[in-house]
């Protein structure tokens, strides 16, 4: 592999956002063993301790600091190394001199990232896709400063038709998620693994200062908004004890303005107004009353729960995947009525609202007072949280043609949360605080 081969698999990290549109744990301090070597054992791991800080020394001796364009990242590489645009502000591309290695670090912020990584294992996930990771090994895993969860790898990768030997790690901060590649067109040896050890531990991190502009105190009444959609906003990696789920700033109100045009096609304040207006006086409930009607009158209902799919596959032209989310969504209107996926609409309504605030088509006042009223509405409907979920994971399916497998373990995992955002009252007396 030459420097314009290592320039191609630095290139391709820029694309991976486009395409993306058990190993060692970091050492730690352990207990006391409390034995009668306890001394000894000590002396040791001083010694231990002391000479990995010479050999840390020793390697970054030649070092510099390299640095995200954002800022809120560096590790030090050798001195002679240059750096490649990788097209995204918080990753970062660097080559030796000779073009032999390469190191790509790809940040992914937790809170207001439009790239598609909300946990280790999605951008796993990106990682081993975009590049083809294959031929992996355990490997020694670094100590980071300020990283937990941190698994390292000898692997291959294969990028834009380029194969080259890789010391893979992942990590993460309380800000952001890592992954940290050191590529080498030579064998992966122990040194070079060392050299990379040694870099990332100089890893620093200054996360940005979030500017947040909102004027929305977050009383229980908008505890309750926010919970109506923290299942979404989960998923999405937002904070969901923020009404709209982010930090109102020019940033964020870019990143949902944009989310807003392609997932509702809604663009400004009339478009804003006319899809509130749909989801609240149609929505997914219309349709879905209709279709389980049809199937009533088919005789779906006649058939026993295992019957079902194959009697609708006779009534609408879908695949058997389908037909099973069908049979399952006909069961829920026959336990919960035409009513059965209201939840689905009126908790995207509320969360529509919350963008709608922060792209800036709505004032605090207007998102709030309409929340309010939709709020009540759904707590007339409805006798508690896991009633409402119910019904918006019914919609889900219903809408999604896909099981609601993946939302309903966010659900178990938010309630089970330290900042659970169901534990407020479901019945409690929502009044306007603003």
């Amino acid at each position: 592999m030459n420097d314009k081969k290592i320039r191609r698999m630095l290139a391709v990290t820029g694309m991976a956002a486009v395409l993306a549109a058990s190993a060692l744990q970091g050492c730690g301090g352990g207990k006391d063993s409390g034995s009668d070597g306890a001394d000894a054992g000590n002396t040791k791991a001083a010694q231990e301790t002391t000479k990995a800080e010479e050999t840390k020394a020793d390697l970054t001796k030649d070092m510099t600091e390299f640095t995200i364009k954002d800022g809120s990242m560096s590790i030090m590489l050798n001195k002679d190394w240059t750096t490649e645009d990788l097209g995204v502000d918080f990753w970062l591309g660097a080559q030796s001199k000779n073009g032999k290695e390469a190191v790509i670090v790809m940040q992914f912020p937790k809170m207001g990232s439009i790239l598609p990584v909300d946990s280790m294992d999605s951008m796993t996930a990106m990682v081993v896709e975009s590049y083809g990771i294959a031929d992996e090994a355990d490997a020694q895993a670094p100590t980071i400063p300020g990283m937990t969860g941190i698994k390292a790898s000898t692997c291959t990768v294969n990028a834009d038709g380029e194969k080259a030997e890789t010391y893979l790690v992942y990590g993460e901060t309380d800000y952001a998620y890592y992954s940290l590649m050191y590529v080498t067109e030579d064998k992966m040896t122990d040194d070079i693994i060392a050299s990379a050890v040694a870099s990332y531990g100089t890893f620093k991190e200054t996360p940005p200062e979030v500017e947040d502009n909102s004027t929305i105190q977050v009383s229980d009444t908008v505890k309750w908004f926010n919970a109506s959609y923290a299942v979404l906003t989960k998923l999405n990696g937002w904070n969901y004890n923020l009404f709209g789920g982010l930090a109102v700033n020019d940033d964020n109100k870019a990143v949902v303005q944009e989310m807003l045009k392609s997932w509702w096609d809604v663009s400004d304040r009339a478009s804003a107004d006319e899809t509130l207006d749909w989801i609240l006086t149609e929505g997914h409930r219309t349709g879905f009353v209709e279709e389980m009607k049809d199937l009533q009158s088919e005789g779906v209902g006649d058939k026993s729960p295992e019957e079902r799919a194959a009697a609708i596959l006779g009534v609408y032209e879908m695949d058997e995947a389908t037909a099973e989310i069908y049979a399952r969504c006909y069961g829920a209107y026959e336990t919960m009525g035409e009513k059965a996926i209201d939840g689905w609409d009126y908790c995207r309504a509320l969360n529509l609202l919350g963008y709608y605030y922060t792209a800036g088509y709505y004032t605090d006042v207007e998102a709030l007072d309409k929340s309010l009223e939709i709020a009540q509405k759904v707590q007339e409907e409805f006798g508690s949280w896991d009633e409402l979920i119910d019904s918006y994971m019914v919609g889900y399916e219903y809408w999604g043609e896909e099981t609601s497998d993946e939302r309903r373990a966010v659900y178990e995992e938010l309630k089970g949360a330290q900042d659970n955002p169901y534990a407020v009252d479901f019945k409690m007396t929502l009044e306007k605080t603003w």
